[in-house]
């Protein structure tokens, strides 16, 4: 799909399709006002009608408005004024571009952007808008023999507002928005691809296929590289594979020299039997989405070329494939990590922390700003916050607060949970300094804090994404997040390191 940005009146678009809203209780917006002149009330005597009252996800398709150059009209419903904010503007763009993808037009001038939403901008207005058009229309089909098609899907949605200096302000959001998609599409991408691709090995060649284009660095550690620098626990989950475990590294390094760069770590394990700790069959093909940390980092770094964002970002990511096998981790085996903490495994299954602990001690090493590791990592954190909210963990309540704004702002949202010494308790082990599980109660939280051992020496954030990586049941695909969230997050850095120069100068 195409984007563009106009200004002008909604009766003079000219095109397929033009897209206004309608407030409950029949309240015209602006460019439906401007309509209903244009046609000599006829919004007004259709909404007395009865035809449409305004609510939250319903449209109406008119053909052949007089007085109005477009082909159509589609009025969408915004539910109550006093109520429209995020979410609700978020649903009004949603259900636009559903109906625009099943009515027949190619193009459509979407007049929903001018709308005002409460604390936020024409810049993240259209940013959103964009990121919304994208999840609506996006399918993944490429592996089917007659792909899904949509003969007439839209092409090209415009972005229309009544006043030139907004059309201008809003280029920004279009350029933020497009790269944001595109980054969270090529997480889809990664995550709905099966296990048998979607391999460490593909990952990596991802990573190599980005660094190309978009000049970036990348290393790829094979099983030996890791093996002599002591990656044991993250080599203990990939011993029951046939498919070789890769640490991949990708540099995105456009801020000034020696400033301290982000790192992103992302937990790839590729498929998840659970090893030895065998899961139960039911639902176990969604392990394939056991790599979607990893895809978020690959799309978050593809976000970021695409932006060229004047900061210096680098993605770590733990690639293997968890198998049971003759060589496989046994449950009471006893491995010693990267930073020399011995670890007694007593489920196999929990096996993202363990290629997580080995990746956030290399980490160490490039002297991090801060670090923020992404993955799906406990069910327990799907339990407490459902498939709605991130799980968001910290050394560091300030940095937190970053990332929870960072969400809030882009829609993709995290929730703090507790990180106190206390769950440290259920992790101790009689023959090792520490064990890779607690007990049920908390699991989220003791699987954050085994992490945090491991990232004593720098700021840290774990997202847990179990429950917001994916989804189930008939709409079953990756969802691309934290993309949006992490994005977001390197935007404002960006400019705060920016503003930061300019004090000093």
């Amino acid at each position: 799909m195409k984007f563009s940005i106009k200004s002008g009146s909604p009766e003079k678009a000219r095109g397929a399709c033009v897209v206004v809203g309608i407030f409950e209780n029949s309240k015209l917006s602006a460019a439906a006002e401007s309509i209903d002149v244009a046609s000599k009330k006829y919004l007004s005597k259709l909404l007395q009608q009865g035809d449409m009252d305004g609510k939250a996800g319903t449209t109406l398709l008119l053909h052949n408005v007089a007085g109005v150059q477009a082909a159509r009209v589609l009025l969408v419903g915004l539910g109550n004024e006093n109520k429209f904010a995020e979410p609700q503007y978020r649903t009004a763009v949603a259900t636009a571009v559903k109906q625009l993808n099943s009515q027949g037009g190619q193009d459509a001038a979407l007049f929903l952007v001018d709308l005002k939403v409460k604390k936020r901008d024409v810049v993240w207005r259209t940013r959103q808008a964009v990121l919304v058009a994208h999840e609506v229309s996006y399918r993944f089909d490429q592996l089917k023999s007659k792909p899904d098609s949509a003969k007439q899907a839209l092409k090209k949605l415009e972005f229309a507002f009544a006043r030139a200096a907004d059309a201008t302000t809003a280029s920004e959001g279009l350029m933020q928005g497009e790269a944001m998609a595109i980054g969270a599409n090529f997480t889809r991408d990664l995550g709905n691809l099966p296990g048998n691709i979607c391999t460490p090995t593909y990952l990596a060649e991802q990573a190599q296929a980005l660094a190309k284009d978009f000049a970036m660095r990348v290393e790829i550690l094979d099983r030996d590289e890791m093996a002599a620098m002591g990656m044991n626990t993250l080599l203990s989950v990939a011993r029951g594979s046939h498919e070789p475990p890769k640490l991949i590294v990708l540099r995105h390094m456009l801020g000034k020299k020696g400033d301290k760069p982000v790192v992103l770590v992302g937990k790839g394990i590729t498929f998840d039997t659970g090893g030895i700790s065998l899961k139960p069959g039911p639902e176990m093909d969604e392990m394939k989405y056991d790599m979607c940390g990893a895809g978020s980092v690959l799309g978050t770094m593809k976000a970021a070329a695409l932006m060229k964002l004047p900061i210096n970002l680098i993605g770590i990511i733990a690639a293997a494939e968890n198998m049971p096998g003759s060589k496989a981790t046994k449950p009471g085996d006893i491995v010693t990590s990267m930073a020399g903490l011995s670890i007694e495994i007593l489920n196999t299954d929990a096996e993202g922390r363990l290629v997580l602990c080995d990746a956030l001690t290399y980490a160490e090493r490039f002297d991090p700003a801060c670090v923020v590791d992404i993955a799906t990592l406990t069910g327990a954190c799907v339990i407490a916050l459902g498939n709605i909210t991130s799980g968001l963990f910290s050394n560091d309540d300030g940095f937190a607060a970053e990332l929870l704004d960072a969400g809030q702002v882009s829609g993709d949202r995290a929730w703090q949970m507790p990180l106190f010494e206390e769950y440290q308790e259920g992790l101790k082990s009689n023959f090792a300094d520490m064990a890779n599980i607690a007990g049920r109660a908390g699991g989220s939280i003791t699987a954050a804090r085994f992490l945090s051992r491991f990232t004593e020496k720098y700021t840290w954030a774990h997202l847990d994404v179990a429950g917001t990586a994916w989804k189930s049941g008939k709409e079953k695909g990756a969802t691309g997040r934290p993309v949006p969230l992490l994005t977001h997050f390197l935007i404002q850095r960006a400019k705060q390191t920016k503003s930061a120069r300019s004090k000093k100068v």
